[in-house]
């Protein structure tokens, strides 16, 4: 099948006839769709072709939101208000649309208590779950114990949010009305 550079279809034309065509023009043959029966090919310049290839996937990139990889680093015998703040700021990234590595680093005789380390990531992973989805189980790597943490996409961010919106704002409603009760009760 053959296209020439107009966008017309000039049917299925032998090899030699649709180079001769090419030529006639001054233009590229070029295959398009080889798995296709019969296979497709186009009369266009090549270079140009290429090009406009070419600008499409920078477009593509610059549209494109590229995810960093942050890494917080912890110990097994983390301090509670440490914790926080490092959990605070993993959050922080997730929220941002960034990728976390989360690193537990055991010295010495620490590495007969990995199950501690294990405790402070599982810990993270539940206090992050309403921004953030793992990725990568906690597992092993020489000294550290690592899991890596996503960052949910927006519409499942929004699902999360909105019963606990909803949750909030009924038990205020019902203590608006048990104190309308209580109200008409003392006016008798």
């Amino acid at each position: 099948m053959l296209i020439d550079d107009k966008g017309v279809k000039l049917g299925v034309v032998p090899l030699s006839e649709a180079l001769d065509i090419a030529a006639e023009r001054e233009l590229d043959l070029v295959e398009v769709a080889p798995q296709a029966s019969p296979p497709v090919c186009r009369i266009l310049d090549y270079g140009k072709y290429k090009y406009q290839l070419q600008k499409k996937e920078k477009d593509a990139r610059k549209k494109s939101k590229s995810q960093t990889v942050k890494e917080m680093k912890m110990r097994p015998k983390i301090d509670q208000h440490d914790y926080e703040f490092k959990t605070k700021a993993i959050r922080n990234f997730l929220a941002a649309g960034h990728r976390v590595k989360v690193a537990v680093f055991f010295r010495g005789r620490e590495m007969a208590f990995l199950d501690k380390g294990r405790e402070v990531l599982e810990r993270v992973i539940r206090d992050c779950e309403d921004v953030g989805k793992v990725e990568m189980e906690p597992r092993m790597e020489g000294r550290y114990m690592r899991t890596m943490l996503a960052p949910l996409p927006q519409s499942q961010k929004n699902k999360k949010k909105e019963p606990s919106k909803a949750s909030n704002k009924e038990p205020s409603r019902a203590n608006s009305a048990n104190n309308d009760e209580g109200n008409v009760e003392n006016n008798k």
